[in-house]
């Protein structure tokens, strides 16, 4: 292979906050250790792996266009813009690579409002509910899209 394929590993609000936010639902490792365990993940794979967080709406959208102008896989956690960003889905259908969804928990193992996601129809897949181990899934599953 010649260099590294780029992937973005994009992660919506209150992500940043891994490892102290509810850590029966969201584990203990930190954000520092999923960004740790993606790019280990990413070298092993071929990927290098760009992991960033945002609690903003339109940076997270601007991350989606600047992935979609430059052709870069996705590997997304909208954390609860999942749920109602119309202006997220929408850029996220503009991309131009493989976009997989991803979430920590299982959302329809939780509140009512969590089982609906406007990503899912847009995606290439989503994967959920295995922990930091989601977004190590996806990446996996980069290499066959």
């Amino acid at each position: 292979m010649t260099g590294h394929r780029r992937v973005l590993v994009l992660n919506g609000p209150n992500l940043g906050r891994l490892g102290s936010r509810e850590p029966d639902v969201y584990g203990s490792t930190s954000y520092q250790g999923l960004v740790e365990a993606c790019r280990k993940t990413g070298v092993e794979l071929g990927f290098d792996v760009e992991v960033r967080e945002t609690n903003d709406e339109a940076e997270m959208i601007a991350w989606l266009h600047e992935a979609a102008d430059t052709k870069t896989p996705v590997v997304i956690n909208p954390g609860a813009f999942t749920h109602y960003s119309y202006a997220i889905r929408d850029a996220a259908a503009q991309r131009t690579a493989p976009l997989i969804e991803v979430h920590i928990s299982n959302p329809h193992a939780r509140e009512q409002f969590r089982h609906t996601s406007v990503i899912s129809a847009i995606a290439s897949g989503t994967i959920a509910g295995f922990g930091i181990n989601s977004y190590l899934l996806a990446l996996r599953a980069l290499t066959e899209l």
